[in-house]
């Protein structure tokens, strides 16, 4: 059954329409017609995953599948948090607003080191216990493990994370799926709902799950004393494939949220995987083979998807979208087509090495968007040993370009902290920058001015400095260096990492099983939502008290001091060995820690059994080659680096040449023409009262596009459509009479009209009435007079019928109602409430005892544009200062706005 959360997404939250559920292209399939129900959810607050990609692409491939349904959810705000625990209510599914507990499978995204506590809060809100173990405990009946049918559901993570490094999350998942999860998912749900209908065990079908390539199922694996993990049955793969898939565009078109995320944009994949071997990026080892989507594909997929819903701007994504080479063809392309739509691209972080004219002629449109360049490092020396493949004539040649095409503000990402670096490279940040601005100057125009992002390198499991570790000292230290010279250089904005949450990241991604009991206290102790800024000081105190109450202190001190290394129990067998049994000192850690030898990088890592495809003495090669300052080249473009991934587990580079680059077909002209205007009264009902009035704007902007209207724009550099909403109404509350005019660059007939906008407009939008007004009528805004309401109040005392209608006759006999009112710029003014008051009169008095309290009242008021308005918390002002008893709003209802002429 349905869990009652309506009551609680209500208008005095924070984005109510966050959890509604009811966005465009949202799938919702029947309940009692599929066999296996899935919820994957985002533990991050809606605006963020509702944008993510993965998300989107993972949703509508299980809701593809035959049998199988897939809901969503999402950390709930601390607020609608707070409401359910108050209430006992359980996180529900945005879209059947059913219990997590109901469904037969919870996924969780974990793409970040701290981003755990988030999962284990939203655990703890569905009353799902948080440990495999005890949930295990909880569906023992009579010492059998219970079925998928049982009193919770199997529990997994995948991401980027969970891939990477399981081991400090295996007390929370029954499982994990490593890899890509286009194949993997569909594949486990086969599994399930073959097990489900046979009645398997809880136990055997983990065991069935575990066969499956990609599928990690911890409880079936041990920590040895060496820090290995190892299978304690014999019936499960020693190590675990990472899945890789080849990407579908089509599956990234989806879920058009009413509220405003993060990415509000279409998003599409053209390529999958980096092989530049950049040796600090994970995801760069964690997605090889690359492979490139097939230009036609991507065309198709962005055309389909901006016609689908209505957004006005579209992303390509990849890990590095220059080494796409259909990259400017695709653009052009997509921009001749769309020309006339007012649409534009962005892109991710890309190669500052491959950008050029054909790259900066397809981004932005109209709206100039911003551009983002990785350097990594202020010296050449410094840029060889990360491999970056980057000189200083291609860096400059990369950000002139930009400039010379009109760009005047660049944002630049650099790290410091990096194996070999010295002083000199981190002050070459700050000399590289300078040189960059001395470098393009000119006449006429303004100088190049930056955003710096410098951020702490942090060592991640499968990556070539995954051995290699810096102090928080160190940090702090050289990102004072860097104030002190940036103070010298005009036209910075620069953001430094907090060196505190490296240290964390550090902590728990290179962390074994023993950092499961931390992760927990430290959820306990407040830590969530670590990643966002205001939450640091929390976050942190948390986590360092969680450490230091597991006993783990002196491993964390490792890693603040950048001592922590890999090689501590082989330094305390040889203190057993000599009847030492005390942890190695500072100085021997250092010493053990500075010398990076074979033998040493040898030691079992407690990710060592995920099998990525990277061999790990290909890992530790690159790492001598980076000591040398060695550059690598790029697989994808030239010979092989013999990594180890290309056979037939992970597949090969697929790398596609670029056709040829169209023929610029000219920028959007914005068409101004108004050869006609139509006003629409509409309503808003239903959940959509919960949608905010720029969220509305932004809706009748979609809808416009997708219906093809031929609407007309306003000038400027930024061009509008000519859309006008007469008014805003308060969230929550309804209207069947709200107001908007559309001008239009070529007449069309009103039935028509009114057929194509309301065929893409929500169903509790309801389009009453479209007439044609004449071009030269004054705006909505400017010509209304009054509004009437009905608004149902709540005495906060009993009551009676009559006592109500003495109220009303009360306020409608007097002649004057004063009420202070404060101004916008502060200051307080009395106005006779009276003078705005037209009509009122009690509607509904409820027969009911329990509810004789509350009442329907209809008013009509006053409601211009130069403030003369009253509202209907002014109507409580005026009930309380004649009967004095204390009044509640409880519903807004605007029956009707009143234009005058």
């Amino acid at each position: 059954m349905a869990v009652a959360v309506e009551k609680l997404i209500t208008s005095d939250i924070l984005k109510p329409g966050r959890y509604l559920g009811n966005e465009r292209l949202a799938v919702h399939k029947g309940w009692d017609t599929t066999e296996i129900r899935w919820v994957l959810t985002y533990p991050e607050v809606y605006e963020v995953g509702a944008s993510n990609l993965g998300h989107i692409i993972l949703y509508n491939i299980l809701n593809a599948q035959p049998r199988q349904l897939c809901d969503r959810a999402y950390l709930p705000g601390k607020d609608l948090a707070a409401k359910l625990r108050e209430t006992n209510t359980p996180l529900f599914a945005v879209e059947s607003k059913r219990s997590l507990t109901e469904f037969d499978i919870l996924g969780f995204s974990l793409s970040y080191e701290l981003g755990a506590t988030n999962i284990l809060e939203m655990l703890d809100l569905a009353g799902i216990p948080l440990t495999w173990r005890e949930r295990q405990k909880a569906g023992e009946v009579g010492g059998e493990f219970t079925n998928l049918q049982s009193q919770f559901p199997l529990i997994f993570a995948g991401g980027q994370t969970a891939t990477s490094n399981p081991e400090p999350y295996a007390d929370f998942f029954d499982f994990f799926a490593l890899g890509d999860g286009e194949e993997l998912l569909p594949e486990i749900g086969l599994v399930l709902e073959e097990g489900k209908q046979a009645g398997f065990s809880r136990e055997h079908l983990l065991l069935d799950l575990a066969q499956i390539p990609g599928v990690y199922v911890p409880q079936f694996y041990d920590m040895a004393e060496d820090g290995s993990v190892n299978p304690c049955r014999p019936d499960v793969p020693k190590r675990i494939l990472r899945r890789v898939a080849t990407p579908i565009p089509a599956y990234s078109i989806g879920l058009v949220p009413y509220v405003e995320t993060v990415h509000d944009r279409l998003t599409i994949e053209i390529r999958r995987g980096c092989t530049r071997g950049c040796r600090f990026c994970q995801p760069g080892m964690l997605t090889r083979p690359a492979r490139d989507v097939e230009p036609d594909q991507v065309v198709e997929a962005i055309e389909q998807g901006m016609q689908a819903t209505g957004y006005n701007e579209f992303s390509l994504l990849s890990l590095s979208c220059s080494d796409y080479l259909s990259l400017p063809a695709v653009g052009m392309e997509i921009k001749n087509r769309l020309k006339n739509e007012n649409i534009s691209l962005t892109l991710p972080s890309q190669r500052v090495d491959r950008f050029d004219e054909n790259i900066a002629n397809i981004l932005g449109g109209t709206r100039q968007g911003g551009l983002t360049f990785a350097p990594e490092a202020g010296t050449q020396r410094m840029r060889d040993i990360v491999n970056k493949g980057l000189t200083n004539e291609e860096l400059l040649r990369g950000v002139k370009t930009a400039w010379e095409q009109g760009w005047d503000k660049i944002k630049l990402y650099f790290m410091i902290g990096l194996p070999g670096e010295t002083d000199v490279d981190v002050l070459g940040i700050a000399e590289t920058v300078s040189w960059l601005q001395r470098e393009c100057r000119g006449k006429g125009r303004k100088p190049l001015n930056f955003n710096l992002t410098i951020s702490n390198f942090t060592p991640k499991p499968h990556t070539p400095f995954q051995w290699h570790s810096v102090s928080t000292t160190e940090f702090k230290r050289k990102q004072n260096l860097l104030r002190q010279e940036f103070r010298r250089i005009k036209g910075l904005k620069v953001n430094f990492t907090d060196v505190r949450i490296s240290a964390m990241e550090d902590f728990v991604g290179r962390g074994d099983r023993s950092l499961g009991k931390v992760v927990r206290r430290a959820w306990e102790l407040g830590a969530g939502m670590d990643s966002w800024y205001e939450n640091l000081d929390q976050a942190f105190s948390a986590w360092a008290s969680a450490i230091a109450q597991a006993g783990l202190d002196w491993k964390y001190r490792q890693v603040e001091n950048g001592e922590w290394n890999l090689f501590h129990l082989q330094e305390q067998k040889r203190s057993a060995d000599t009847e030492n049994t005390q942890l190695p000192t500072p100085v021997q850690t250092r010493l053990i820690a500075s010398l990076p030898t074979p033998h040493s990088l040898n030691i079992p890592l407690p990710w060592d059994h995920i099998d990525t495809g990277i061999d790990k003495k290909w890992l530790q090669e690159d790492l001598q080659r980076a000591l040398e300052a060695a550059i690598l080249p790029d697989c994808s473009f030239e010979g092989c680096s013999h990594c180890g991934v290309c056979g037939t587990d992970f597949g090969h580079n697929v790398v596609i040449e670029s056709p040829a680059i169209p023929k610029f077909a000219g920028e959007f002209v914005p068409n101004k023409t108004k050869a006609q205007r139509l006003r629409v009264w509409f309503g808003k009902q239903g959940n959509m009262a919960l949608i905010s009035h720029l969220d509305l704007i932004r809706l009748f902007d979609r809808v416009v596009r997708r219906a093809s209207l031929p609407i007309a724009f306003t000038g400027g550099f930024h061009p509008m459509p000519r859309i006008s909403v007469a008014t805003a109404l308060a969230l929550g509350a309804t209207s069947s009479s709200e107001i908007v005019d559309f001008e239009l660059t070529e007449p069309m007939e009103v039935d028509t009209f009114r057929e194509q906008l309301a065929r893409e407009m929500p169903t509790d939008i309801p389009i009453y009435n479209v007439e044609q007004i004449d071009l030269k009528t004054s705006a909505a805004t400017q010509l209304l007079e009054a509004a009437e309401y009905l608004i149902t109040v709540a005495a906060l005392a009993e009551t009676t019928p009559i006592q109500w209608q003495d109220w009303i006759d009360t306020i409608k006999a007097k002649e004057e109602l004063w009420y202070e009112q404060t101004t916008k710029s502060g200051k307080s003014q009395l106005i006779n409430l009276r003078d705005r008051l037209f009509e009122l009169e009690l509607v509904e008095t409820p027969n009911s005892t329990a509810e004789s309290m509350s009442s329907v009242i209809r008013y009509l008021g006053s409601y211009r544009q130069d403030g003369l308005v009253l509202r209907p918390e002014q109507i409580l002002f005026m009930l309380q200062t004649v009967a004095s008893v204390k009044f509640q709003l409880l519903h807004i209802h605007r029956n009707r706005l009143i234009l005058g002429v």
